[in-house]
C-alpha cells in the first residue's frame, strides 16, 4: 500500500507539471503582438540596398510638370527620379510625367503646385527669383568654374537656406536640378565682346538678376516664355538669348540661329517645388523616400550634363554654327557691377556671393 501510494503522488505531480505547460502557452498565445489594423498601408520592400523594411507608403501616381523638352536633362533627370521612386517604394509610388510646357507656363504650374493639382514642378531659380529675392545670388556672373561646383554649393548650407527662404506661402523646396551653363546664342551677330551686345534685343527669362546683367552690357532683354522663343528668333522679334547647350540643341535653335557663343556665364537650377501640405500630409516613409529619390535625380543630371559639353560644342558646330568661347575677363566690368548691386541687397545674398568667389 506504501508502494501503490507513492506511485500515485508521483502521478498526480506529472499530471500538474503538463496542465502549467498548457497554461504557459495559452497565456503566450493571448498575449502575442497583433497586426495593428489601423497602421496604414504598409509594402515590404528594399530601400538603397539596405535589408528589406516594412514601409507605411501610399500606392499613388504623382504628377510632375516642367518647361523642357524630352531630350533635355531636366527630363531625363525626371525620369531617373521616377525610375528611383519606383525602386526604392516596390513599385507603389510612381510619377507622370508631363514635359515641355504642356501644363503652361512656370508661373501656371506654380499656381498649380499651390492648389495641389500638380504633385511636383522644376521651376527655374530664375523665374522664382521675381518672387524670392535671394535666390538672384545663383545668377552671380561667372560665380562656378564648373557644374559640379555649383551642385556642391547648393548641397551646403548656403544653398539649403537658399531653397527656405521660397517656403511659408503654401509651397515646399525640395532640391536643385542643374542644367548646362547659360550661354549666348544670336541669330546674325558674332558675339566676342560686350560691346558687341549693345543694342541687341535678348531674349532672357523673366529674373531680375538676368535683366541687370544683360542691361549692364548694353543689351535689351526681352522676357519671353520658351515655347514663344524659336519663332521669335526666327521672324527676328529678338537678336538672340540667353539659354543652354541643352536647350539650344533640343528646340533645334541652330535651325534659326548662326552663332552660338559659349561663356558658361551663369549655372542654370530648376527648383523642385511641391505643395507643402500635401508633402506634409505624407508618411514619413513616403517623404524619406521621395527626398532620396530626388537626391539621386539631382546628382545624376550633374554627372551626366558635365560630361556632355564638348559633344554638345561639336553637336552644333557640326549643324553649322560658329562656337565661339568666352572666359570671365571679358566681362570684368560686369562682374564687379552684379557683386556691388547685388550683394547690398540682404546679407544671406553676400555672403552667397563672397563664398562662391572664395
Amino acid at each position: 500500500m506504501k508502494k501503490l501510494s507513492k506511485f500515485l503522488q508521483i502521478g498526480l505531480l506529472f499530471l500538474m507539471v503538463l496542465a502549467l505547460v498548457a497554461c504557459s502557452s495559452d497565456d503566450t498565445d493571448s498575449t502575442a503582438e497583433k497586426p495593428d489594423e489601423d497602421a496604414g498601408e504598409k509594402v515590404e520592400t528594399s530601400v538603397a540596398g539596405d535589408a528589406s523594411t516594412e514601409l507605411d507608403l501610399p500606392t499613388k501616381t504623382f504628377k510632375l510638370a516642367h518647361i523642357t523638352a524630352t531630350d533635355h536633362m531636366w527630363h531625363l533627370a525626371a525620369e531617373k527620379f521616377n525610375e528611383e521612386l519606383q525602386a526604392r517604394s516596390g513599385g507603389k509610388m510612381k510619377v507622370e510625367i508631363y514635359p515641355a510646357s504642356q501644363l503652361g507656363t512656370e508661373a501656371d504650374m506654380v499656381q498649380q503646385v499651390e492648389a495641389g493639382s500638380i504633385d511636383f514642378a522644376l521651376i527655374t531659380a530664375a523665374y522664382l527669383s521675381a518672387r524670392t529675392p535671394d535666390l538672384a545670388a545663383w545668377f552671380t556672373p561667372y560665380a562656378f568654374n564648373s557644374l559640379q561646383d555649383a551642385y556642391e554649393m547648393s548641397q551646403g548650407e548656403l544653398g539649403k537656406e537658399m531653397l527656405k527662404q521660397i517656403e511659408g506661402t503654401g509651397l515646399k523646396s525640395l532640391d536643385y536640378l542643374f542644367a548646362g551653363q547659360r550661354v549666348m546664342i544670336t541669330k546674325d551677330k558674332e558675339v566676342t565682346k560686350p560691346s558687341d551686345l549693345k543694342g541687341l534685343k535678348m531674349r532672357v527669362t523673366p529674373s531680375p538678376p538676368l535683366t541687370f546683367f544683360y542691361q549692364s552690357t548694353g543689351a535689351a532683354p526681352e522676357a519671353l516664355p520658351l515655347p514663344e522663343v524659336y519663332s521669335a528668333l526666327q521672324t527676328g522679334v529678338i537678336d538672340g538669348m540667353d539659354m543652354d547647350l541643352d536647350a539650344t540643341i533640343t528646340n533645334k535653335y541652330s535651325e534659326v540661329a548662326k552663332y552660338a557663343t559659349v561663356t558658361n556665364h551663369m549655372v542654370w537650377p530648376s527648383i523642385i517645388l511641391t505643395n507643402e501640405k500635401a508633402f506634409n500630409d505624407l508618411s514619413a516613409d513616403a517623404q524619406k523616400i521621395i527626398t532620396e529619390s530626388l537626391v539621386v535625380a539631382s546628382k545624376y543630371a550633374v554627372d551626366t550634363r558635365a560630361s556632355q559639353e564638348e559633344d554638345f560644342k561639336k553637336q552644333l558646330a557640326d549643324q553649322g554654327m560658329t562656337v565661339t568661347e568666352l572666359g570671365a575677363d571679358v566681362y570684368a566690368e560686369e562682374i564687379q557691377k552684379f557683386d556691388a548691386e547685388y550683394s547690398a541687397k540682404s546679407d544671406l545674398m553676400k555672403r552667397f556671393i563672397e563664398a562662391a568667389r572664395n
